[in-house]
């Protein structure tokens, strides 16, 4: 057996070609070369490039066979991670945007002053000095939720994105040799 048939066995064991694929392959492969020398052919010749990198052309035979998984398509291998990224980059966005507007928002705590000491009912938890004057606190925390809301969507779409990520780079085929 020749070493690039040889070389050519290796590279199918390592992509986990079955055995009987894989020998009846070398078997062809040997035939074909043998072949080729008879009729004066060198492997050079009838090979092309490949026959400087016998791991890329048994990769590529044993796709085109279907015997391992095809590598994909280079348009559609760019997309998804292209997807992914723009995902989790309007996620972090969201997120930072979030953070800051609860960091730096103000919150509208009002006091206000009321001459009748009877006019309004004190609101439950405001201490009230006796006196001529009531000071009533009032607080406006309408943006407030949003803002919490914004956070936690974002959180939980970072987790999403962290688990696209994971589980697109366990689910990608062995990446055959060019």
């Amino acid at each position: 057996m020749s070493d690039f048939v040889e070389q050519c066995r290796r590279e199918w064991k390592r992509l986990g070609v079955p055995d009987p694929l894989a020998d009846e392959m070398s078997a062809d492969l040997t035939a074909d070369l043998e072949e080729a020398a008879a009729d004066g052919v060198s492997t050079e010749e009838l090979l092309g490039a490949a026959a400087f990198d016998p791991a890329s052309f048994a990769a590529s035979w044993a796709a085109e066979r279907g015997i391992i998984p095809a590598e994909p398509s280079g348009r559609r291998a760019r997309r998804r991670p292209f997807v992914l990224v723009a995902f989790t980059a309007v996620a972090a966005l969201v997120l930072i945007v979030a953070a800051v507007a609860l960091a730096a928002g103000k919150p509208e705590v009002s006091l206000v002053a009321v001459k009748k000491p009877h006019a309004f009912p004190t609101p439950a938890g405001i201490f009230v000095r006796p006196g001529s004057s009531r000071m009533i606190a009032h607080t406006n925390a309408a943006a407030a939720p949003f803002e919490w809301v914004l956070l936690v969507l974002a959180v939980v779409a970072l987790g999403f994105a962290a688990w696209l990520w994971s589980s697109w780079s366990r689910s990608r085929p062995p990446s055959l040799p060019a």
